[in-house]
Formats: structure tokens, sequence, C-alpha cells
């Protein structure tokens, strides 16, 4: 058969920031675990468009929240030609119903064992309008990813590790679909794909590399031979206390982590569900990263319920006082089948549920303790100091940084700075 996988952007004119967005690995798995038989491309909108006027057997859309809207109207144009076509990935699991009125199927969650059997039924015409394992995915049953389809950056790649996440965070939808059993990869099997990968640039598409601090030791130390750079995301609990997992880390070639802070409220914290984080570990887990040569960009979440309008002077100081290399800011967005979702709309507190606007840069909610006006007005404040042309500088040129990235750092700074400015933000 003919396949087709797309992932859809909902921006057909595809901003220049999304070149460098994080490589998509889901679609390259998906090739991975289609039998070699068949003729499959892929088309990622955010660097390519799809031909409409060719024919195929099959098309498969991946999507989450925010680009699900995109993805139906892609599915209405191709089924009225023909094509049966399959809807995967985060939204389709968590909201399958909905998703099948706009597919000939849904797979929901993990495709290794759903996927090949779907080819087959397709084949036989005897295509099931759902389909669902009854078992999480073995680790050692994920094959590597098709890295020779795909490919629309040289800069970075991506690859999976291991799945599962036992944390389960309430704004969170990651152990809905992975399950919460922690399940690695062998690591011979993952440092063969890494050797097949071109980009000298890898990115972990992991929950954490700090879920199993044993497993990673052992992946670290095996990765040294590889001789790539990496990024990866950790969380703060081993960070703070493990500093041979961060040795063996940077040896290994990781350069940067990327790590979940999302408040420097204890109260939030402890409202959302995140056993890993104790704010008074961050300055000492920040700073044992950089102790070590890696950098560290923080993820932060605003409009959580204990926010005040001071958060956001208050957060900005803290960044400033650890000295982070980068930073992500995001307004809670009430995504579809979590527990945060299920709580705001019991309360009443969900504002709009036009899912182009859950992009994590849309207010959809009421927050509690602040309008939200001072909200946005709060973010777009955070984002405009810290992405100024002067904090950008400063970062870029600073005794840590190598003086031949920093050029390219701080191009990175201003890009983040007119992707706040013009496409995250707003009400």
């Amino acid at each position: 058969m003919r396949i087709l996988l797309i992932m859809p952007h909902p921006n057909p004119k595809r901003s220049l920031f999304s070149k460098f967005s994080y490589p998509c690995l889901t679609l390259q798995q998906i090739a991975g675990i289609t039998p070699r038989e068949h003729d499959i491309g892929i088309v990622d909108e955010r660097y390519g468009k799809i031909d409409f006027d060719k024919h195929y057997d099959l098309v498969g859309i991946s999507c989450l929240t925010y680009n699900s809207l995109r993805g139906y109207e892609i599915s209405d144009t191709l089924r009225k030609k023909g094509i049966p076509v399959v809807f995967g990935g985060y939204h389709a699991s968590l909201l399958p119903k909905e998703v099948k009125q706009h597919a000939d199927s849904v797979i929901i969650g993990e495709a290794e064992y759903t996927w090949p059997q779907l080819l087959k039924d397709l084949e036989n015409g005897q295509l099931k309008p759902f389909y669902k394992s009854d078992q999480v995915v073995k680790a050692e049953d994920i094959p590597p990813a098709r890295h020779d389809i795909g490919v629309y950056t040289f800069l970075s790649e991506a690859i999976q590790a291991s799945r599962g996440c036992p944390t389960g965070c309430e704004f969170c939808a990651m152990n809905l679909i992975e399950g919460k059993i922690f399940r690695g990869r062998p690591v011979d099997n993952i440092i063969e794909e890494m050797k097949i990968i071109k980009a000298r640039r890898i990115f972990f598409a992991d929950a954490s590399l700090t879920i199993n601090p044993k497993y990673s030791k052992e992946l670290f130390k095996a990765m040294k031979e590889v001789n790539k750079k990496f990024d990866c995301f950790g969380n703060i609990n081993v960070i703070a206390r493990d500093d041979e997992f961060l040795r063996l880390s940077s040896e290994a070639g990781v350069t940067k982590w990327y790590l979940g802070i999302e408040s420097i409220s204890q109260e939030n914290i402890n409202q959302s569900g995140k056993g890993t984080n104790k704010v008074e570990d961050y300055g000492k887990a920040i700073k044992k990263i950089k102790d070590y040569g890696m950098s560290v960009t923080g993820f932060f979440i605003f409009g959580l319920d204990y926010d005040t309008p001071d958060i956001f002077d208050r957060t900005l100081q803290a960044i400033y006082d650890w000295n982070l290399d980068e930073s992500s800011f995001s307004i809670i967005t009430p995504y579809p089948g979590t527990k945060l979702f299920d709580r705001l709309k019991k309360e009443g507190r969900i504002t709009n549920y036009d899912w182009s606007n859950y992009a994590e840069g849309k207010v959809n909610i009421k927050p509690k303790m602040m309008t939200a006006e001072e909200l946005l007005e709060g973010i777009t404040h955070i984002a405009d100091d810290f992405y100024s042309v002067k904090s950008s500088l400063k970062r870029s040129f600073n005794f840590h940084t190598n003086p031949l990235k920093s050029p390219i750092i701080f191009a990175g700074n201003i890009a983040l700075r007119s992707f706040y400015k013009k496409e995250k933000l707003s009400i």
C-alpha cells in the first residue's frame, strides 16, 4: 500500500520559528513499525505541504489538541476523495469518539501492537472503528524509528529511550497514553539507533530521564561511544541530589537539561501532584547542572490556582538569581482527558472549548486569584523582560558560554522573543 503519515500544523504559512521547533518523532516511530513492503511517506506541515492530488491507500494523522482541527480539515478533504484516514496520538487517544467523526478508524494509546493489525485489517477490508491494545507495549518491542524519512532539519533529531511516567501531574496526560509503569528500552537497541542518526544533536522525547536513575546511568555510560550532543528532560528531585548522575550525563554528551519547574509556589506544586518538585531544591539543582558544564532550560506554567499577580515578578527574580539559560512560559491549559480538565469543568472555569486555542499561550480558563487580563499581562511582561535584547545579550555572551556559540544563542533568544510577541500569547 501507499501510506502517508501527517502531522498537521494550524498555520499554513508556517512561521520561521517552527523551523526550530522540537523534531517530531511520532511519525518516524509509526513508519518504524510499518512492514517494509508498504511505500510510506511523511509530511510534517511545519516544514512541507501535503499533495492532495496524489492517491494514497491510507493516510495516518497524528495530532495534539491544538492542531486537531487542522487534522480534521485535512481528513475531511481526503475522505471526500475516497481515501481512508486513521487518527492517532494524544488527542485521538483522549477524545476518540470526537475524532472518529472525522476518521475511518482511531488508534487509542500506543501503536506498536495495533498499527500492524490495522494494516492487515485494511488490506482484508475489515477495518475496525477503534484499535486499543489490552497491554502496554514491552520495551523490547519498540523498534527503532525510521530516521531515513521524515527528516526536515539537519540540526537535530529525536529518539525515545523509555516510556511511562509514574508522576501523574494534574495538568498532564502522558501517563494516560504511555501508562504509569516505567519501561526502558534495551540500551544496546538505543545505541544502535543513535548510530544511524545523522544529526549531531539528539533530543530525548522521554517524559524524563530521571525516572529510573539506575537505568539512565547505564544508558549514559554507553552513550559516550556515540560522540553526539544530547538534550534531555529531567526532574528536580534526582538532579538536586545525585552528582554521579550528572557527571555521567555530562560525560555522555548531554549539554542541555529541560526542567519542569512549573511554579515557584509549593502550594501550586502540591496541588498539581508533581511530587518530584520541592521549591527549596530548585536553585541547588540548577547550580549542579551548570557546575557540570551543562545548560538549563526551565519550564514555567502560570495561571495555577495559587498564583496572584505578583507571581510574575517573583518568578522573574528567581530566574535571574538561578542564571537560567533559557525559559519557557506557558499558560495553564486544561487538556481534555486530564484531571485538571475534569476539575475545572466541574468548577465552571473553562471558558473556551475551541481546541485551536489549546496551545499553552491562550487563556482558556478563569484564574482563581487574578483576572484573565492580569494573567495575560503578567506572562507577556515576563517574556518581554527575559527575552529582551539586553537580557539575551547578557546570557549569550556570559563567561560560561563558548564564544563561538554566543551569536547562535543570541539569535535563538531573539527568535523566541518574536515567538512570544507575535504568536503565542492571547486571550
